[in-house]
């Protein structure tokens, strides 16, 4: 989402080194020691691209960047929030192909999560209405899945619009879809955020499941959330202070305990509604900068608007996750890579 102007309202406020905008800072970085790389006891960066930063493909900009997701090929998939699929090459991040998308009736969406199922077929979100549909590889829609009517952009639920379905991922097994919603809807506690299930059907339908409730931080919304292989979540928090910068956390989520709140008309502290729990695993502004620099005020020159985030692989014992910040076409912004290694 295009968060600098949602943040103003609220007043609370990797891509391999031979990429071109980062290859010195990125192979520099490369020969220090792991310490040097540690984010925090359970983080550690690898290196960060701004090799896509202001280009364009095949004449479209490339950027605006709300989620990605291995393909089976092994491309790399990125999802921009103006309604756009690009497919990159996962080691130098190069743009292969494009594919436009739009609802059922030809009109573009403000296109945040993304998961790219078994069959190829893609589960995409869309904080517009809220909605959750599925496209085929070449862009065409094939279903939507059902919403609760609660979770709907005012006035025909309790949603406020650009707050929405943000973060999607498919649990362990592929039977459950996962959505996270950014904000609070209206009428729950402000920072309790709901995260909606769906289980799938025959016919790769998917049909309404439990609903569980996650507290965020203060003045912080959940951009994206992604399964672990153990059923956890990674879920990322974000937030931005005009003339300060991004606020930007990594958390591991269990909602394996947590109530379904699929029944709770208003989530305000009640006893017996066991929230997900979570812990952190680190601050993004804590990471080395390894060389990056900031079009803006930052805590950390290497932070900006990350809203993007994967899971790609293990790695002595970690998790490699890839991020990805939005830059939402904007100058003072950058579209960055980050890659982590994470123990959970």
């Amino acid at each position: 989402m295009r968060l600098r102007t949602v943040l103003v309202t609220l007043t609370a406020g990797l891509a391999a080194a031979t990429c071109l905008a980062v290859a010195g800072p990125a192979d520099a970085a490369r020969t220090n020691t792991a310490a040097d790389h540690a984010c925090s006891p359970a983080v550690s960066i690898d290196r960060f691209s701004d090799a896509l930063d202001k280009t364009r493909y095949q004449g479209d900009f490339v950027g605006n960047f709300s989620a990605l997701a291995t393909d089976r090929d092994g491309t790399l998939a990125a999802l921009s929030d103006r309604s756009s699929l690009f497919s990159l090459d996962a080691k130098t991040l190069a743009p292969k192909a494009l594919v436009p998308l739009a609802d059922e009736n030809g009109t573009v969406l403000d296109s945040e999560g993304l998961v790219i199922d078994g069959d190829g077929t893609r589960l995409i979100t869309s904080e517009t209405e809220p909605s959750v549909r599925r496209y085929s590889r070449d862009g065409h829609v094939l279903d939507r899945l059902p919403v609760p009517p609660s979770l709907l952009v005012a006035p025909a639920g309790r949603a406020t619009s650009n707050q929405t379905f943000e973060g999607l991922t498919l649990l362990p097994g592929g039977h459950t879809l996962l959505a996270s919603m950014e904000y609070s809807i209206s009428g729950d506690t402000a920072g309790t955020v709901r995260f909606q299930t769906w289980q799938r059907t025959k016919g790769d339908h998917f049909r309404l499941g439990a609903q569980y409730a996650y507290r965020t931080d203060s003045g912080l919304g959940v951009p994206e959330v992604q399964a672990t292989p153990d059923g956890r979540l990674l879920v990322l928090e974000r937030g931005f202070t005009p003339g300060v910068g991004n606020t930007v956390r990594l958390y591991l989520a269990d909602p394996r305990h947590a109530t379904d709140t699929s029944g709770i008309e208003n989530l305000t502290g009640q006893a017996g509604v066991h929230l997900i729990r979570k812990t952190l695993l680190t601050d993004i502004a804590t990471c080395p900068a390894l060389g990056a620099t900031a079009k803006q005020p930052q805590p950390n020159p290497l932070l900006d608007n990350i809203e993007g985030m994967t899971v790609t692989g293990r790695a002595h014992g970690r998790l490699k996750v890839l991020l990805v910040s939005d830059d939402n076409q904007n100058t003072a912004q950058t579209t960055r890579f980050y890659y982590l290694r994470v123990r959970i």
